[in-house]
Order: C-alpha cells, then sequence, then structure tokens
C-alpha cells in the first residue's frame, strides 16, 4: 500500500465511503467522508484536513462520528499506518474538530477533522 492508498484505507475504516476532496461523485449520497491527499518525506509532518458530511436536523450523529475517529487516532496517542515503504504515523492536529454550517442547507452539517500524519519512508 503507498502512501496515498493508506490515506485512503485510513479514511475509509469508520463505515463511511471516503473521497479524496477533489474526486467526490456527482451522485455521492451523504454521509461521507472527504479527505486531502499529501504525503511527504522522513521529517515531515503534515497537517492534514477531512471533512464528515451529513444531511440532518441534527449534530448528533456526526459528532458521534468525529468522537469515534477522536478515540481511534487518540487510544496510543497516535495510530501507526503499516506501508509499502515505511509507516505512517496519525495523530491528532487542534483543534481536531469544528462544526461548520452551509448558508445554503441549514440541514446539510460538516465537521472538519484536522490530523496530523508523519511518514517515516525512504522517499
Amino acid at each position: 500500500m503507498d502512501k496515498s492508498q493508506a490515506l485512503h484505507a485510513f479514511w475509509s475504516s469508520f463505515g463511511l465511503k471516503a473521497y479524496d476532496e477533489n474526486s467526490v461523485p456527482d451522485n455521492a449520497v451523504m454521509p461521507y467522508i472527504t479527505y486531502q491527499t499529501a504525503t511527504d518525506s522522513v521529517g515531515n509532518k503534515l497537517l492534514l484536513n477531512a471533512s464528515i458530511w451529513d444531511i440532518s436536523t441534527s449534530w448528533a450523529w456526526i459528532s458521534q462520528k468525529a468522537d469515534q475517529i477522536a478515540e481511534y487516532i487518540g487510544k496510543y496517542g497516535h495510530l501507526s499506518v503499516k506501508i509499502d515503504t515505511g509507516y505512517m504515523y496519525i495523530s491528532k492536529a487542534s483543534p481536531f474538530a469544528q462544526r461548520m454550517s452551509d448558508e445554503n442547507n441549514k440541514n446539510i452539517k460538516r465537521i472538519i477533522i484536522q490530523i496530523q500524519a508523519e511518514f517515516l519512508t525512504a522517499y
């Protein structure tokens, strides 16, 4: 698994469809996750964003999903993911989760999640 595939696998592991933020299909149905894809080499830590999207009158479900992701990452302070050329470490960034509303549709709920990714690889 390469670095981009590892990011996709991570975001897909929460029971929702996950899409690179630049490739969400027109027919995508909420809830889903969109995420940034960026990679680097040893010694560089990247701040990456993802968004959980839902359409609802309540923040309850989407907030629980953000809490699930926080708990999954935070259990050991970071999450280690094996990739072809080494490891990717994921930790929570600050602020970790932030609610966003949609001015055109009050039922669209979005929580932006911030992580820090460090690639411990040869390139």
